[in-house]
This record gives C-alpha cells, sequence and structure tokens, in this order.
C-alpha cells in the first residue's frame, strides 16, 4: 500500500478523474444500441469459463477468502442476472412516457462513479458496476480493497480491453493502481456519485464525503423455522446457503431463531446436513475464536473469516469430525454481550428457540438492532399469514421465504430481485436506499412535462368519502 500525503492523492486522482471525465463526455453522445451493444460483450466475454477460472482463482489467491467454485457461480449468475435485468430497458433519449399525465422521462449519466470494492468481492462486483455504468453511459473509477487490489485490477483491466475492441474509450472504467486511505478518500470526494459496498466504516466514509452516495449496510440476516415448515427442506437449503463462498458474503446465514416444538426435529436435519452443535465449552472457544478481543471490542478476527472448518478447528482449539460441514451454537441473548448473536463471516451460526412468531420476531429484531439493522430475513414457512406477519414487523429490507438466504439478497434465478452486488438497507442500516442498488440509482432523470386536460377536483370529489368529527 503506497504512502502519500492527502495532497499528493488529492493530485493523483485528479488525473485519474480527468481521464474518466473525459470517457464519459464520449459516452454521453452514445446512442442506445451502442450501449446496448457494449454491455453485451462485457456480459458475454466475462462469463467465458476462462476467464471466470482465472479471476475466481486469483481472487482466492489474493484474499484467502472463500472458495473457487463459489466464485465461479458467482460471476456466472450474478453477471448474467445483471445483464437480463438491464438489456432492454431504455437508458437513452425518452425512455418512459405517461400520456395521462403528460408526463415523460429521459435518463442522464450521473458522470464519474466512485466504486469502492470490498475483499469478499472483487472479481464480481467491478463487472457488475461496469454493466450498470456502462447502461447509464458513466465513467467509473474503482477504489479497490488492498486485499483484493490485483484481482480488481485484472478484472477492470479485462473489461477495459473489451471497450478498446468495440472502439469505445477505455477510461470509462479505471481501477486505481494506488490502494490507501487518502487516494479513496479522494476518489469519493472528486467523483459526482458513489455507491460504496463494504464494512460500515467504508459506507459511513462515504455518506461523510460530500459526494451523493449509496451505501449499503452491515449483514446480519437471521432465518426463522416456524412449526409448518418443512424440515428436511429448511436444513439442506440452510446448508446451501450457509457454506456459500465460506460464508464469505453479508447475506449468508448468522442465526436460525426456531419454534420450540420444532427445535429438536430441526437439529436433527441439521446434524444430518453436516451441522455439528458445539458443547457448552465449545461455544466458549468459537466465541473467541471469532472475538479474540471480546469484551473490549466486538471487532471479528480477520483469520477466521470464509476459512475452511479445519482452518476454523485450529484456531478455536477444537477437533471436528470428519464430514463437518458448518457449525451450530446455542445462544439466548442479544446484543453486544452476546456476540454471536451479530454478523460472524464463517461457517458459524447460532441457534435460538423461541416459543412462538412474536417471540421469533423479537429476537430478530434484537439481534439486528445490534448487527445487521435494515438488511435481510429469511423464514422457512407454509403459513402466508406467518410470511407476512414476519415481513411487517420486523425492520428489513428483504425478506426470503424457503430460499437459499445468501443467493436470493443478491439476486437469483429463483427470486424476483433486480440482481445486485449492493444492497441497500434504508434508514434502519445507515442508507439511503432500501432495496438492491441496481440500473436506475445510477442514472439521472429529467421529466418533461405537456399540458393535459386537468382540472381542480371539487371538495365533493375529494372528501365526500371521508367520515368526519
Amino acid at each position: 500500500m503506497a504512502k502519500m500525503t492527502q495532497e499528493e492523492a488529492k493530485v493523483y486522482v485528479e488525473g485519474l478523474m480527468a481521464r474518466a471525465h473525459a470517457a464519459a463526455k464520449v459516452a454521453e453522445k452514445f446512442t442506445q444500441e451502442r450501449v446496448d451493444e457494449l454491455v453485451g460483450a462485457i456480459a458475454y466475454e466475462m462469463t467465458r469459463e476462462d476467464v471466470k477460472a482465472e479471476l475466481a482463482k486469483l481472487a482466492l489467491e489474493e484474499t484467502e477468502l472463500g472458495d473457487i467454485p463459489s466464485k465461479i457461480g458467482k460471476i456466472q449468475k450474478k453477471v448474467k442476472g445483471v445483464y437480463r435485468d438491464i438489456k432492454f430497458k431504455k437508458t437513452v433519449g425518452v425512455c418512459e412516457e405517461y400520456p395521462e399525465r403528460g408526463l415523460r422521462r429521459m435518463f442522464k449519466p450521473v458522470g464519474v462513479v466512485g466504486a469502492l470494492v470490498p475483499s469478499t468481492q472483487p472479481e464480481m462486483l467491478p463487472i457488475c458496476t461496469a454493466l450498470f455504468a456502462i447502461k447509464a453511459r458513466d465513467a467509473v473509477v474503482f477504489s479497490p480493497h488492498p486485499r483484493g487490489k490485483m484481482t480488481t485490477l485484472t478484472t477492470v483491466e479485462k473489461i477495459r480491453a473489451i471497450l478498446k475492441k468495440y472502439d469505445a474509450p477505455e477510461d470509462l472504467l479505471i481501477c486505481s493502481e494506488v490502494v490507501n486511505m487518502p487516494v479513496s478518500n479522494e476518489i469519493m470526494a472528486q467523483a459526482d456519485l458513489v455507491v460504496a459496498t463494504g464494512g460500515a466504516g467504508m459506507v459511513k466514509a462515504a455518506y461523510s464525503s460530500g459526494t451523493p452516495a449509496y451505501g449499503v449496510g452491515a449483514g446480519n440476516d437471521n432465518v426463522v423455522c416456524d412449526d409448518t415448515a418443512d424440515l428436511k427442506f429448511a436444513a439442506h437449503t440452510t446448508h446451501v446457503s450457509k457454506i456459500a463462498d465460506l460464508a464469505a458474503g453479508c447475506s449468508c446465514d448468522n442465526s436460525l431463531v426456531i419454534f420450540e416444538s420444532v427445535y429438536d426435529a430441526f437439529v436433527k436435519e441439521l446434524k444430518a446436513e453436516g451441522g455439528y452443535l458445539c458443547s457448552a465449552e465449545e461455544k466458549a472457544k468459537i466465541q473467541k475464536a471469532i472475538f479474540p478481543t471480546w469484551p473490549e471490542n466486538n471487532t471479528i478476527n480477520r483469520d477466521i473469516v470464509a476459512k475452511p472448518i479445519d482452518v476454523i478447528g485450529k484456531i478455536a482449539g477444537i477437533d471436528f469430525p470428519e464430514g463437518t460441514e458448518f457449525i451450530m451454537v446455542e445462544e439466548t441473548g442479544s446484543g453486544f454481550d452476546f456476540p454471536l448473536s451479530g454478523e460472524k463471516l464463517c461457517l458459524v451460526v447460532t441457534l435460538y428457540k423461541e416459543k412462538d412468531l412474536d417471540a421469533c420476531i423479537a429476537r430478530v429484531n434484537a439481534n439486528q438492532e445490534y448487527s445487521g439493522a435494515g438488511h435481510g430475513a429469511c423464514i422457512y414457512t407454509t403459513n402466508d399469514d406467518n410470511l407476512i406477519k414476519f415481513a411487517t414487523e420486523t425492520y428489513t429490507s428483504r425478506v426470503n421465504c424457503n430460499m437459499p438466504n445468501s443467493q436470493a439478497n443478491t439476486g437469483t434465478w429463483e427470486a424476483g430481485y433486480p440482481f445486485s452486488p449492493s444492497l441497500g438497507c434504508g434508514t434502519w442500516g445507515g442508507n439511503s436506499a432500501s432495496e438492491n442498488v441496481d440500473l436506475k440509482y445510477y442514472m439521472n432523470n429529467t421529466w418533461v412535462a405537456t399540458p393535459i386536460n386537468g382540472k381542480e377536483p371539487s371538495d365533493e370529489e375529494l372528501f365526500g368519502d371521508l367520515k368526519l368529527k
């Protein structure tokens, strides 16, 4: 990580921004056909088997987080999903018309986007961001995480080569080769828009930069299992969701909040899926391994994040049996005094036994008030009333039902959310967006109004149906 003064960083980033703004001026004149050609080429080329494998291997080698099959799968699904979502959307000229109101909407580029890339997504996020930005006719300056610098640089260079191949300005996408806090701060300060995906500190810095920003909150997704759920299915799907990329994602299942009437049966199914239930002594070791400085603070041990079971066992001093896929610990409380109620970013899931749905909702809200407010939650149920009650009474931007939680949040073929690597968590999580940050967030709007044959309604028309006291 190169050392720089803030003034040196300012000058360096000014050079990046000048190049990006020049490219953005060219892109501003692109036709819809030109935009669509570039976006299609990027999506196609970056999901080739050799490209996915190369980037996944590089990401694992550099970050030491997750596993190669999951990273290949992320590129495959998320990039193709984003392209599916945006392929036929108009972004040039008049894009939407509302004749009954005399309104037309035109989309315009925001200019240069400053994109902060987390260490957990150094390969997939830049591709998805590039698709959104090029479709919107923006340029992007990427600020990579120091732990994923070479992966992000390599990814961006591959996309730049595609732009060059199609005679488009390569500088529509620029990755900073200098990675330090002064440069990241300057990218945020000098960009026209910031999209920050990463830890709480990064997101706070984005909102404090003075530049319009979309940040994403911390994750701590809680999963409820009620007394109507298909327990075998729920256990299998929890397993799939929990081990994806070795729990590197912020949407992985952190706590299972289970009706007491099905608790023992569900735990039995989880064990059949490779879950190992810790004893009280082992739980204490696991907590110490994940949060070694608690109770001074609740900082997660980076050496345990997205690591295989044997590494977790070595750090915790536990010899897990062969076939262990994920680790389960039982808990009764929420908040700082119970650190396992928060986000863990590893193959450990916390179990709670609760009386009924009201108690489950209270537990989820307590856990997420401590960690992960607004991010997401899941419920396994066949009772739609329970689903709606859960969604109504939890403070979450996404509630998934009967599906792998960690995959669904960012988009999957089985869930209808927009595909996006950046998940807004609303004001609950300190964010300005409470949905997936997708294409529309990369564009400005120009509304065009023409006269309509409208008239002011009479008081009878407007208030006649009210029962006023």
